[in-house]
């Protein structure tokens, strides 16, 4: 862990000197530190740059700032129960449905997913429902592992050998909407009217939340199993006002008595962790594994190394159903940090216990008829790619 003042501000990295941290994601968290009522700047272990401020913090101000959670507002991991007899990869992957292809609640109005849904919309926001996004957003089928706190994972109805879907998704363009009415006129400063922004975050959230149901709602009928209320489910992308001061969250869970997902790779487990981090931590713990390539990194370095059929199925087994190559290059597992290290690293500093691994059978990026979908859904996806 290294401590640094930045002004009236701190700057604690809770990571292991050998861990992978960019100098250009610390070099964020200064300027974040330097930003006008900033008193804290905490570092997750899979801090990464991002685009004007780090990936994978917690940052505490009396000042609120909208571009520290960005554009996904809501963005976040919910886990829900699956109960199927027999778990076929193979057959499992063609069975999916078309999560690029969104729920329209006039022509899909007999869709039995519309059932996870109570009362209206937040913000009236019908766009991309049930869609999953690009980026590194994924729907996966996955298997409980491990198991190392097992009276922990019972509390939670799981045990080692339980299938579980995991749904890591935002709220899609609404969080878009509401940064750029902010940027376009206040650019990268704080908001005039910290009560406003906070009521449209808070529709963004929930948008988000139900999204993730819907989604998983979506993948249940098409597998056939009853949909679930979710294990948990926690936002990585948000704002709260703690303590009489603005907590924003950036790529970074809730860590307060929370359960939380950590996400690994396409080709490795994800950890189910019971989190307690405290004051100086930011009350938060990491949100994945965290990138330790750009994109353009990766996307060169996996052509010259692998193949889209090998990146198609994962060193552990598992399927990924992505008709974008650009894509499967792009969220590789060698283009991520090792998920164990970062589990280690918030061990180590005591912000969370590990409970279970869960290890992917089959993972949904995206379908495969990415040149027939809508120009504007293209774009939008296309700035998704950079998102936490």
């Amino acid at each position: 862990m290294s401590q640094q003042p930045s002004g009236p501000a701190t700057v604690t990295v809770f990571a292991s000197p050998t861990s992978w941290i960019e100098s250009d994601a610390v070099a964020q968290c200064h300027q974040v530190a330097a930003l006008d009522g900033m008193t804290q700047v905490a570092g997750m272990p899979d801090l990464h740059p991002g685009k004007g401020a780090p990936i994978g913090a917690a940052m505490t101000s009396t000042v609120l700032y909208p571009f520290l959670v960005g554009s996904d507002i809501g963005c976040g991991i919910a886990v829900f129960p699956v109960r199927l007899k027999r778990a076929v990869p193979e057959k499992l992957a063609a069975r999916f449905p078309d999560l690029d292809r969104a729920l329209d609640p006039e022509r899909d109005a007999d869709d039995p997913a519309w059932a996870v849904v109570k009362g209206d919309l937040p913000a009236g926001y019908v766009e991309s429902l049930g869609t999953v996004g690009r980026g590194n957003h994924f729907v996966e089928l996955a298997r409980i592992g491990t198991v190392f706190e097992p009276a922990h994972a019972d509390r939670l109805g799981l045990a080692g050998g339980d299938l579980v879907l995991i749904v890591h998704s935002g709220s899609r363009g609404l969080g878009e909407r509401i940064l750029r009415a902010h940027t376009e006129v206040h650019g990268a400063g704080p908001a005039p009217d910290p009560a406003a922004y906070l009521a449209q975050h808070d529709e963004a959230v929930r948008w988000g939340s139900l999204n993730r149901r819907l989604l998983a709602a979506r993948v249940a009928h098409a597998l056939g199993f009853e949909p679930a209320e979710p294990i948990l489910d926690q936002c990585h992308n948000s704002v709260e006002v703690r303590d009489g001061s603005y907590l924003h969250r950036k790529g970074a869970a809730p860590g307060d008595g929370c359960d939380v997902l950590i996400a690994g790779t396409r080709g490795t487990p994800s950890y189910l962790v019971a989190a307690h981090s405290g004051a100086g931590s930011g009350r938060s713990v990491a949100h994945g594994a965290g990138r330790k390539m750009s994109r353009a990194d990766a996307l060169r370095r996996g052509k010259a190394k692998h193949t889209v059929e090998e990146l198609r199925r994962t060193p552990v087994g598992s399927l990924v159903v992505c008709g974008d190559r650009q894509l499967l290059f792009e969220e590789a597992p060698t283009a991520y940090k090792r998920i164990e290290q970062v589990i280690d690293d918030l061990v180590q500093h005591g912000l969370a216990t590990p409970v279970a691994t869960t290890v992917p059978l089959v993972t949904y990026k995206t379908a495969d008829h990415g040149s027939r979908r809508k120009g504007g859904e293209r774009e939008r996806d296309r700035r998704e790619r950079g998102r936490a």
